[in-house]
C-alpha cells in the first residue's frame, strides 16, 4: 500500500508494550518503611557513599584492597566493591562496613562474571552459536552458583549489545548481530543468573550492558563515536535490553559511547525518558568504568564536577571507579546544581536492591567458606562446561566427510599455536578462571580420547603474534610431522587477548604467520582439518577454498580440549549455527543478513551490469551467512505450508514444514523462521529472524516444525516513529540459515 495509507493506519495498529514489572519489583511496605527510616538517618556524605563503586586491587596471591580504600569504607564513603571475591576476602571487607561504620550498611560485591566464574564456559559469542537457550541458561546458572559461593552478589553481565562489525573486539562478549536471537539469549542469561528469587544465596544480580549502542562503534574501533538514527536505536539496539529487563534484570550499565551527540552516562533521554518513563524500569543504573570522568574528554562536561552533575541529573545512580560522586557531589548539592531529592532517589534505588538481595537481613548470607569449598569446580559443572562447548561449535566445511576422523587415522599431526595453549582456551573476560593448570588443551583432549594405537603428535609450528608475521621458525618441524601422519589438525586463530575490550582490529585474517604455515600443510597433500579458535568472525577465504574441513571452536572454556576431541572424533555431532555473518574480506564490513535491499539491488543473473549496489572485485555475498552451520548428517526441508493465506488484525498465522534427517547419524538441527515485509512506510530489511527451534532427529526421522506469528511479531518503528504493524504482503521462509533458503518463500497478507 502507499506511504500515505501506511501512516494513516499507524494509530489503529500501534503495539503498546506494558511497563516492565518483574516479581522482585512488587510493592513491599515493610521495605519502604525500613528505607525511609534509614535514609532519614543518613548524612549527605553517607548517601554519596552508597552511590560509589570502587575496585579491589590485585597481588600475586589474589585480590586485595589498598589502605586508602579501606579508610573510605570505614568512613561510609564506599557502598559497593567490585573485583573482590572469595569468602574470606569478602568477609574481611564486609567486616569493615559492619563493625567500623556508623550505620552498618552492607557492602554489595560485584564482579565481571561473563561466561563462567571458576569453571569457564565458551565465550558468549560461542554460546550464542549453540542457539540453545537451555544450555545458555545453564552456563549462567553455574556461573552464579560459583560466584555467589565466593561472596559475590552482582555480575556485570549479560552484555546484550547488538554487534555487526567483527573488527570490534567486544563482539566476543555478546550474542552477535541479530535482534531476535540476542533478545532470547538476554532472557536466558538473566534467568540463569537471577533465578526466580533474588534472595537465594546461589544467585547473583544481573546487569544488562552497555546501554546503549556500544556495539555500533564507528569503524569497529572500541570507545569510538556512535552515530545511529532513533529508528535504528529502537528497532535494533534497544530490544535486547528491554527483553532482559522484562525477564527481571535488576541493574543497567551505561555505555562509553555517545548517542545523538550526548555521552550515554549523561543522557536524560536514554536513562530517564526511555528507561524509566517509557519502560518503567525500577532497578538501578551504574556507569561503566570511569565513564562519568570521560564526559570531559568527550567535550560534554567542563570538568569532573560538571560531569557528575550531568550524570546524576540524567539518571545515573552509581559511579563505577571514577570517584566523581565521592569527590564532588556533596558540593554540587550544597550549591544547588543537584537536588537533594535526586540524590535520595538514587540512594533509594541502590539500598532497595541491597534490601531485596537480603543483605540488610544478613550481610554475610552469601559468605560461607564451606559452601565455597563444596561448590567450585564441581564435577557436574565441568561436565556442563564440556557440553555447552560441544554445542557451541560450528562446522563450517566438511568436504569429502573428512570429519569425524575415521578409525583408520592412526597418526594425527596436531599443529598450531592454539593446539596446546592453556591460557587461550578460556578466552577473554574469564573472571576468576585459572589460565595456568585447569584448562584442557586440544592436545590433552585428543590424547585422552584417541585410544590405543592412535598417535597424536604435536608441533606448535606457527605463531599468532602480529610481530611474527614474516618468521618461519617451526615450519619445517610441523611440515615434516604432517607428511608422516594420516591427518593434520591445525588449531589456529587469535590469541585470547586479541578479542574483548580494547581489542579492535583492521584486519580479520589469521594473525602472525599462521596462514603461511597452513598453506604449507595443505601442500603436503594430507587431509587437513582447521580448528579455528577466536572471538570474532575471521576472513578465512583461502581456507574455505583449500582446506577440506573447518570447525569453529571459539574459545571453548575450561573443558574445551575434551569438547573439541568429542566433535573431531565423532562422539558428538556438531550442531552450532553462526550468530554473526562471516565476511569474505574486511572491506565488506559491516555485513549482516538483515540489510536493506537498496534502490539498485544486485542480482546474480546480471553480473556485468555496473550501476548496481555491488563491489567490482568481490561478491556481495558473505563467506558464511548468519545461521549457517553444517552437521555430520544431512537434513531436508519440505515446502512451507501456511494455516491461511491471510493474517488478520486480531489473529495469528501458523507456518509448518517437515524436517527430515536424510543421513546416517543422529543429529540436531536449528530450524529458523525468517520473514520479509515487502512494502512499508519505511524501507524494511530483506529478512528478519522471527523464530527458531532446535530438533534432535534420528537417521530417517521426520518431524513437523510449526511457528505461529501474530501482527505484533511484525511490528516496527514506522514513519511517524510509532511502534506497530502495517497491512501488506510478506514473504516467509523456514530454512537452515538466512539468505540462501531450503525452499522458495511462501507469501501471506497482513490485513486490517
Amino acid at each position: 500500500m502507499d506511504t500515505t495509507a501506511n501512516v494513516q493506519a499507524a494509530a489503529q495498529h500501534e503495539v503498546v508494550k506494558p511497563d516492565v514489572q518483574p516479581a522482585w519489583a512488587q510493592a513491599d511496605p515493610e521495605m519502604d518503611r525500613f528505607l525511609d527510616d534509614l535514609i532519614g538517618k543518613m548524612t549527605l556524605d553517607e548517601k554519596v557513599g552508597q552511590l560509589t563503586l570502587l575496585t579491589s586491587d590485585w597481588e600475586s596471591t589474589g585480590p586485595t584492597m589498598r589502605d586508602t580504600y579501606k579508610q573510605d569504607i570505614r568512613a561510609g564513603r564506599v557502598g559497593s566493591i567490585f573485583n573482590a571475591y572469595s569468602a574470606k576476602y569478602t568477609r574481611e571487607l564486609q567486616d569493615l562496613a559492619q563493625k567500623e561504620t556508623r550505620l552498618k550498611i552492607p557492602i554489595m560485591f560485584g564482579y565481571d562474571v561473563i561466561h563462567g566464574h571458576r569453571t569457564i564456559f565458551p565465550i558468549s559469542l560461542g554460546e550464542a552459536a549453540s542457539w540453545d537457550m537451555d544450555a545458555i541458561e545453564k552456563s549462567a546458572r553455574v556461573s552464579a552458583q560459583e560466584a555467589s559461593a565466593e561472596g559475590i552478589h552482582w555480575t556485570f553481565s549479560p552484555m546484550v549489545d547488538v554487534a555487526r562489525d567483527p573488527r570490534w573486539g567486544r563482539v566476543s562478549e555478546g550474542a552477535g548481530e541479530d535482534v531476535y536471537l540476542g533478545s532470547e539469549i538476554a532472557r536466558a542469561r538473566v534467568r540463569g543468573y537471577q533465578g526466580d528469587d533474588l534472595k537465594a544465596t546461589d544467585t547473583v544480580l544481573a546487569t544488562v550492558k552497555h546501554f546503549v549502542g556500544y556495539g555500533a562503534a564507528q569503524a569497529g574501533r572500541d570507545y569510538h563515536t556512535v552515530d545511529i538514527s532513533e529508528r535504528t536505536l529502537r528497532d535494533t539496539y534497544l530490544p535486547p535490553f528491554r527483553a532482559a529487563i522484562e525477564e527481571g534484570a535488576g541493574s543497567i550499565m551505561t555505555s562509553f559511547n555517545e548517542y545523538d551527540g550526548i555521552p550515554a552516562s549523561g543522557s536524560k533521554y536514554l536513562l530517564t525518558d526511555v528507561l524509566r518513563d517509557e519502560w518503567g524500569f525500577d532497578g538501578f543504573v551504574v556507569t561503566d568504568y570511569t565513564s562519568i570522568n570521560e564526559m570531559v574528554p568527550h567535550g560534554y562536561a567542563r570538568d569532573l564536577e560538571h560531569a557528575g552533575e550531568l550524570s546524576l541529573n540524567a539518571g545515573v545512580d552509581m559511579d563505577l571507579q571514577g570517584a566523581v560522586f565521592m569527590e564532588h557531589l556533596s558540593k554540587s548539592v550544597a550549591e544547588g546544581r543537584v537536588s537533594q531529592a535526586a540524590v535520595d532517589r538514587a540512594v533509594r534505588r541502590v539500598l532497595e536492591m541491597k534490601y531485596r538481595l537480603g543483605l540488610f537481613e544478613d550481610p554475610y548470607r552469601y559468605i560461607d567458606e564451606e559452601r565455597e569449598k563444596a561448590t567450585l569446580y564441581k564435577p557436574e559443572f565441568l561436565e556442563a562446561a564440556r557440553d555447552v562447548a560441544r554445542k557451541s561449535m560450528v562446522l563450517l566445511k566438511n568436504e569429502g566427510d573428512v570429519l569425524p576422523l575415521v578409525a583408520n587415522a592412526q597418526s594425527i599431526a596436531l599443529i598450531g599455536p592454539l593446539a596446546n595453549s592453556k591460557p587461550d582456551m578460556i578466552g577473554s573476560w574469564a573472571a576468576a578462571g585459572d589460565r595456568g593448570t585447569r584448562p584442557v588443551t586440544v592436545l590433552e583432549g585428543l590424547q585422552a580420547r584417541a585410544g590405543d594405537g592412535v598417535k597424536v603428535n604435536y608441533a606448535k609450528g606457527a605463531s599468532y603474534e602480529f610481530a611474527d608475521a614474516t618468521k618461519t621458525d617451526g615450519f619445517a618441524e610441523a611440515v615434516a610431522l604432517a607428511r608422516k601422519s594420516d591427518v593434520v589438525v591445525a588449531v589456529m586463530g587469535e590469541k585470547w587477548d586479541m578479542t574483548g575490550e580494547a581489542a579492535s582490529r583492521t584486519n580479520l585474517d589469521l594473525p602472525g604467520n599462521q596462514q603461511a604455515l597452513l598453506e604449507q600443510l595443505v601442500a603436503t597433500g594430507k587431509p587437513v582439518v582447521l580448528v579455528l579458535m577466536s572471538g570474532r568472525p575471521n576472513t578465512i577465504g583461502w581456507a574455505d577454498e583449500n582446506v577440506p574441513a573447518i570447525l569453529h571452536a571459539w574459545y571453548p572454556g575450561t573443558q574445551g580440549g575434551h569438547a573439541v576431541a568429542d566433535v573431531l572424533l565423532g562422539d558428538y555431532n556438531p550442531s552450532g549455527k553462526l550468530p554473526m555473518t562471516f565476511p569474505r574480506v574486511v572491506g565488506q564490513v559491516p555485513v549482516h543478513y538483515d540489510m536493506k535491499n537498496t534502490g539498485r539491488p544486485y542480482t546474480p543473473d546480471n553480473p556485468q551490469q555496473k550501476y548496481l549496489s555491488r563491489y567490482l572485485n568481490t561478491s556481495n555475498d558473505p563467506l558464511y551467512r548468519f545461521g549457517y552451520g553444517l552437521s555430520y548428517t544431512d537434513f531436508s526441508y519440505s515446502q512451507v505450508a501456511l494455516s491461511a493465506p491471510t493474517l488478520g488484525a486480531g489473529g495469528s498465522i501458523t507456518a509448518t514444514a517437515t524436517i527430515t534427517n536424510t543421513g546416517d547419524r543422529v543429529g540436531e538441527e536449528v530450524v529458523q523462521l525468517y520473514v520479509r515485509d515487502l512494502v512499508g512506510s519505511v524501507t524494511r530489511p530483506v529478512q528478519e529472524l522471527k523464530g527458531f527451534e532446535k530438533l534432535t532427529l534420528q537417521p530417517g526421522e521426520s518431524r513437523q516444525v510449526s511457528f505461529t506469528l501474530s501482527p505484533a511479531d511484525l511490528a516496527f518503528t514506522r514513519a511517524d516513529m510509532s511502534y506497530g504493524w502495517e497491512p501488506g504482503e510478506f514473504q516467509l521462509w523456514i530454512a537452515p540459515s538466512s539468505g540462501a533458503s531450503a525452499n522458495a518463500p511462501v507469501t501471506f497478507s497482513l490485513t486490517e
